[in-house]
């Protein structure tokens, strides 16, 4: 299983990129979010992924975050969500949206995705909607696990020519903050007793409505939501 490619962005299309990986091209497809998100060609780049094997076909799914990576593979697992739909929904509402989207039962965005009927948008949140507090949870994107990394210790140069010490700024920013405080939350409101359920609803409701919330004005906002009526 290939998880994880670390190579140089070779050439882009319209819905997947082609990794050089020390001489071995990896064709890579994304959404659409994901494409505009990485660096330009001939520059570093790293993806996870997830290689998706059948009797006649071999693909590799590429994703910035592990987050993106396990809604990709739940929404998979959804009856009539092949990856092409996940994809769609990826790419317009983010891994953040999706999570919020089925944390709150919200089976009107997800159906906003090319491709997904009512039926199937209700499906996925009805299927999925119990494992959205455990993804929610997750963090980190390959941007930040790269920081600091010489980059040039593992990426060939493209030419001959002694490659230029890249760093940092040859890969592609992706704030993360969001996703590192809705976890913290996650995580306080269950030490608080709250169930992962309704823990979820709560943070994804309040990070739709203050997205550049930190921790601790998430887990203000989501106790207020869930604190007794009346």
């Amino acid at each position: 299983m290939i998880g994880k490619l670390t190579g140089r962005l070779e050439y882009r299309a319209t819905d997947h990129v082609l990794i050089d990986v020390r001489g071995v091209g990896y064709l890579v497809y994304c959404s659409e979010r994901t494409l505009m998100q990485l660096p330009g060609v001939g520059e570093p780049v790293a993806l996870y992924t997830d290689l998706v094997v059948r009797e006649d076909l071999m693909q590799l799914f590429g994703f910035t975050s592990l987050v993106e990576k396990e809604w990709h593979r739940l929404l998979t697992s959804v009856q009539g969500v092949g990856a092409k739909v996940s994809l769609a929904i990826l790419g317009t509402l983010g891994p953040d949206g999706v999570g919020r989207a089925i944390a709150l039962g919200d089976w009107g965005s997800v159906k906003a995705a090319k491709g997904v009927g009512p039926k199937t948008a209700q499906r996925i949140v009805l299927d999925l909607k119990d494992k959205a507090p455990g993804v929610m949870a997750l963090g980190g994107t390959l941007p930040e696990a790269m920081e600091g990394m010489d980059l040039d210790a593992v990426v060939e140069p493209a030419d001959p020519t002694p490659a230029k010490k890249t760093g940092r700024k040859s890969v592609a920013k992706q704030p993360s903050g969001a996703a590192a405080a809705s976890a913290g939350a996650l995580s306080a409101l269950g030490n608080l007793g709250y169930s992962p359920a309704d823990a979820a609803s709560a943070v994804a409701s309040a990070a739709g409505e203050s997205p550049e919330a930190d921790e601790a004005a998430l887990i203000r906002a989501a106790l207020r939501l869930l604190a007794p009526k009346g």
